[in-house]
């Protein structure tokens, strides 16, 4: 039997063992297992139209936003007439402006103004002044196109028109003189330029001279508009767009698409045409949030869906236009067409693929060509329904179906899979879509942003072969669904990118994804969270809009195999990662979420024939503060910043900052 001996421990000697031992477990403990990419093991194509955008009128993002008419109420066809219009002047008597109402005779756009004008000389004579959306925001040394449509019997007025300062002082002035005359209504425009600047200006119209004269579709546009399109969009707007270079553009809804009734449902039809014989109606969101009552919104349909196309058209997206599927919005007053009667819609949707493709020589192919634009927009697939649910709308749907593959057999319907992303409701259509094979199921997820980080593996047991995904309409909720104290932070939009990684990893199943909604007014908002935020003058992303152009940018064109102990890795340890190959320029895309609340030191190892081939780029986006958010004084407040990133080898080595998102490029050979 061996000796057995016993080593009495000093106080000292045994505190350092202790402190050997914890530091050892400290090192273990920081030491992950690595990630490995195979760069071979190519899992599914990336579609073009993976990250694309969602539009809707709403949060002033139509009228009042893209659409860049400054003048509220230019055809004075809101449920109060004059609302937006002040009538003022020392030589008005009664009855001398008068909203008259033509009728049949223009039943789109029936009301017009009458002004009686005696002896007016000055300024104060004869007034009419429109405070815009919100103000209206004026640039100095800006160029402004004023126009208006007038009717006289005879020559005797001078309209002058005024840019006015939040104090009422002018800084901008020119003089129109309506030259012709008749019971025939006439266009005429004049531009001239600001003199000084104003966040919240106005427009004031003053007559000189003596006589009647009818005026309607008074319109004031800013000389920068989006490629300098008289009539046309708001620049910067679409540029934030542009930016992000997206594979699609959605619109114009969304429950605008459906309507409080079905008499206020979208009409792609109405939308088209002369702007003055496009019918203003009331916009759904107008009356819908008692915390956010907005009863001056209207829909002009300036932005029609011409205007749409074109956009999607010069930004390089695909167009993806939803249409009424003959049900008003369930949430309202679920008012249907009856089925017998729903030939009609389903007339309308094979008609907008006529607009949207047809030959110049055929009927809506024809009026596509005299709006400018003989060659066809190339559309390709179309939502039938926003958000409908319930065995209604399965009837209606497959109506909607049959007769656009009949016509039209490769054209790709976005067929709605109600207002959830689970529960009975949801399991129906999913269920009844999938037997029916459906081409594409919109899914939507308003939900807080736990929920994005536990469901970043919800579709790695979708059938591969079954039918699409469509991730139309989500957005992390800060505070609670349609809150008005939901912001746009840094948690959210976090979380918004670690649930994209399992969009990404499965896109062999999720073919398209849309953040919602996209603009908001930050005076004019019915609704939060929102990715871009405007003023009259000023524009800034969210966090959010931070992730979804990353992701935009970074598309690549194959999913590769991405795994940590075998495993996909979408939340172990707090991280989440995907990974693709862009093909044609010949890279590697990593991207990575880390949702914990320390550094993450990760080590990467590619494996296949393919390795790392010089230096490339990290994009990373973090900030300590989750709750952090952008704003006008603070743009990129949380936004990426950029760096060289080398890999050794193989070998990757990351320290991935706490509440992070990383992105990598890295060049293969």
């Amino acid at each position: 039997m061996a000796e057995l001996r016993i080593r009495t421990m000093t106080p000292k000697n045994f505190l350092s063992l202790v402190v050997s031992i914890s530091l050892s477990t400290a090192a273990m403990a920081q030491k992950s297992t690595p990630i490995v990419i195979n760069t071979d093991q190519l899992t599914a194509k990336v579609q073009p139209t993976m990250w694309g955008v969602f539009f809707e009128d709403i949060n002033l993002g139509g009228d009042g936003g893209l659409y860049a008419e400054m003048v509220k109420n230019r055809s004075f066809e809101f449920t109060t007439p004059l609302m937006g219009w002040s009538v003022k002047g020392s030589k008005l008597s009664e009855g001398d402006v008068l909203v008259l109402n033509r009728g049949k005779e223009s039943p789109n756009n029936p009301r017009f103004l009458r002004v009686n004008v005696k002896n007016a000389t000055a300024k104060g004579d004869v007034t009419l002044t429109n405070e815009g959306f919100r103000g209206m925001g004026i640039k100095k040394g800006l160029s402004y196109q004023f126009s208006l449509m007038y009717r006289q019997a005879a020559r005797g007025i001078k309209i002058h028109a005024d840019l006015l300062d939040e104090q009422g002082n002018s800084i901008g002035s020119t003089v129109l003189t309506p030259s012709l005359t008749g019971d025939t209504w006439h266009k005429a425009d004049i531009k001239f330029t600001a003199t000084e600047g104003a966040q919240k200006g106005k427009l004031q119209l003053w007559m000189e001279g003596n006589g009647r004269i009818d005026l309607d579709m008074i319109s004031l546009f800013p000389g920068d508009t989006w490629k300098g399109r008289a009539g046309g969009l708001r620049a910067d707007m679409v540029q934030m767009l542009a930016d992000m270079k997206p594979g699609f553009v959605r619109f114009p809804g969304g429950c605008i698409v459906e309507g409080r009734d079905l008499a206020n449902r979208y009409q792609w039809k109405k939308t088209i045409g002369p702007i003055e014989d496009r019918e203003t109606i009331i916009n759904r969101w107008n009356t819908e949030f008692k915390h956010r009552a907005t009863p001056d919104y209207f829909q002009s349909f300036g932005l029609g869906f011409f205007e749409y196309f074109q956009m999607a058209e010069d930004i390089g997206a695909e167009p993806l236009p939803i249409i009424n599927c003959g049900m008003a919005c369930q949430y309202n007053t679920a008012e249907l067409v009856p089925m017998d009667e729903l030939g009609a819609y389903v007339q309308d949707a094979l008609d907008l693929i006529e607009f949207a493709n047809g030959d110049v020589n055929t009927t809506w192919g024809k009026k596509r060509a005299e709006m400018g634009h003989p060659a066809p927009f190339h559309l390709k697939m179309m939502g039938v329904g926003n958000e409908n649910w319930g065995p209604q709308y399965l009837e209606r749907l497959a109506v909607f179906t049959k007769a656009i593959k009949a016509k039209y057999p490769d054209f790709k319907i976005v067929n709605s899979s109600g207002t959830d992303p689970n529960g009975a409701r949801f399991d129906l259509l999913n269920t009844a879509l999938r037997q029916s094979k459906a081409d594409l199921i919109d899914e939507h997820y308003y939900r807080e942003p736990e929920w994005f980080l536990s469901n970043a593996s919800r579709y790695d047991s979708y059938d591969r072969n079954g039918s699409k995904v469509f991730a139309g309409e989500y957005a992390a909720q800060s505070k609670g669904t349609s809150s008005p104290l939901t912001q746009n932070n840094w948690k959210s939009a976090m979380a918004e990118a670690a649930f994209m990684t399992g969009l990404e990893r499965n896109a062999g199943v999720v073919n398209m994804a849309s953040y919602a909604p996209l603009f908001a007014n930050v005076e004019g908002w019915q609704w939060t969270p929102d990715m871009i935020w405007v003023d009259n003058l000023h524009i800034y992303g969210t966090p959010n809009y931070y992730v979804q152009k990353l992701y935009s940018l970074n598309k690549g064109t194959d999913v590769v195999s991405i795994t940590r102990d075998g495993q996909p890795l979408a939340g172990k340890d707090s991280l989440y990662a995907s990974a693709v190959i862009d093909q044609k320029a010949g890279q590697l895309i990593v991207k990575i979420v880390n949702a914990a609340n320390k550094v993450q030191q990760q080590d990467i190892k590619l494996n296949g024939t393919k390795k790392p081939a010089g230096a490339g780029k990290l994009y990373a986006m973090a900030d300590n503060d989750v709750n952090a958010v952008n704003n006008f004084e603070k743009t990129r407040n949380v936004a990426p910043a950029e760096e060289k990133f080398s890999a050794k080898g193989r070998d990757l080595k990351l320290s991935l900052k706490p509440y992070s998102f990383t992105v990598i490029r890295l060049p293969l050979k």
